[in-house]
């Protein structure tokens, strides 16, 4: 029946059907084959979705289409170019503290793409080439599901229950993602001095970093209220990203004034849209993994792990390897809802730290965003800039070695994750 599912869902998928659909029409089939009750397939898809803490989702949706027409992203560079535009690749300096600035408001590499490749490329194309830029770019978009909040750390939480907080989830990628903003940063001044870039940006001044941290910390404040809300335990995942809503509208309407009322309609629609892709995701993928369940492919997959090694360590260089392959192919939503059910059991019983496995399974799926044929922020970045697909993967490259390193390190020194969350009582 296992076998039936996969391979229905594989050749649906491959002749374009939506993920979700073939998903659902992989069930269908594998229903019919196994003679099981149809009538389990409303009920299973209702109870998936019938969640409180799904409803983070698209209130965190929500909260960063707010916050981007609110015109928080000018603030963020204005900031950044005050901070480091005046060094050695500054400019590349000023997308990467934006994207990780943006990241604390959005949760998404999807949105960030979009609004960083049509506000900072035409300014990178007059000092770098086209593909450099637009490769920055998607390197910064990328820091969305990594530094908190995060909406792939909400799935990936959601789908491995109730081991695993959000919360958790959320602390685990700060020390990483700074690690990753940092290693970006350090390899576009190598870049730029290899290729011979000038330095450009105004001379760095002390009052007008000091202004401009005044400009912008109606925004930096947002994060802090929501994560640290929640990590606090002042509120939920969800009522934090319903907080966050309310604090996107505020500073929308009443402190940059960039927000309309004729804006929310458009705001709403894209992030229902959005928010039903995972919605539809997560319904047609309950009836999967029941199916696999009954099927005992789980038990079946750990016993034939465990024949293949007892090592902790070689367990999730086998997940990394074979999320390198999955992330090429599949949507990152569809690999969290398909995978986790049946991956991180077996991680647990290997006795790997559920936030450390989590942590590093979003990882993989993030770069799997910046690698061809289907990482998403390649189409978004590519479309915006209208670059060709070559010449972006070409550039980014370096950003997606880079990434992997940091993969393999915290994969190596699992503190790296697991500190600040175990210190903060997760």
């Amino acid at each position: 029946m296992s076998l039936a599912v996969v391979l229905g869902f594989m050749l649906l998928a491959v002749f374009g059907l939506p993920i979700a659909f073939a998903m659902g029409a992989a069930a269908l089939a594998a229903l019919a084959y196994s003679g099981v009750d149809y009538s389990m397939v409303p009920q299973r898809m209702m109870h998936a979705v019938n969640s409180f803490p799904l409803m983070s989702i698209p209130f965190f949706m929500l909260a960063g289409e707010l916050m981007i027409k609110a015109g928080i992203v000018e603030r963020l560079i204005a900031l950044a170019n005050a901070l480091v535009g005046r060094v050695r690749g500054g400019m590349a300096h000023v997308t990467m503290l934006s994207g990780a600035g943006l990241a604390t408001v959005s949760g998404a590499a999807v949105s960030d793409a979009s609004a960083l490749s049509s506000i900072l490329v035409p300014s990178l194309t007059k000092i770098y080439d086209r593909g450099f830029a637009a490769a920055i770019v998607a390197a910064a978009a990328n820091l969305g599901p990594i530094i908190p909040p995060s909406g792939a750390m909400i799935v990936y939480a959601f789908m491995a229950g109730s081991s695993v907080s959000v919360g958790g989830m959320f602390m685990a990628g700060v020390v990483p993602g700074i690690i990753i903003c940092i290693g970006f940063m350090l390899l576009c001044s190598w870049i730029a001095g290899r290729r011979g870039w000038a330095v450009t940006g105004e001379p760095f001044r002390l009052a007008r970093v000091l202004a401009e941290l005044k400009r912008s910390i109606i925004v930096l404040a947002m994060p802090v209220v929501v994560i640290g809300g929640i990590v606090g335990g002042a509120f939920t995942a969800t009522e934090g990203a319903a907080i966050a809503v309310v604090y996107a509208l505020a500073i929308g309407f009443f402190v940059t004034r960039a927000l309309q009322l004729r804006d929310l309609p458009g705001i709403v629609v894209r992030a229902a849209i959005t928010s039903a892709v995972v919605g539809a995701l997560i319904a047609f993928a309950s009836v999967i993994t029941y199916l696999m369940t009954v099927d005992l492919l789980p038990q079946q997959l750990s016993a034939l792990l465990r024949a293949l090694t007892s090592d902790p360590l070689v367990f999730m260089a086998l997940v990394a390897l074979l999320l390198f392959v999955v992330g090429m192919f599949l949507e990152s939503n569809a690999a969290y809802i398909m995978l986790v059910p049946l991956l991180h059991p077996i991680a647990l019983a290997y006795g790997i730290d559920p936030l450390h496995f989590g942590f590093l399974f979003v990882l993989n799926l993030v770069i799997g965003m910046l690698t061809p044929p289907v990482g998403v922020v390649l189409f978004v970045v590519c479309g915006v800039t209208q670059i060709s697909m070559r010449e972006l993967v070409r550039n980014a490259w370096p950003f997606i070695a880079l990434m992997y390193a940091v993969l393999v390190l915290c994969m190596l020194l699992p503190s790296i994750v697991t500190a600040l969350p175990r210190a903060l009582g997760y």
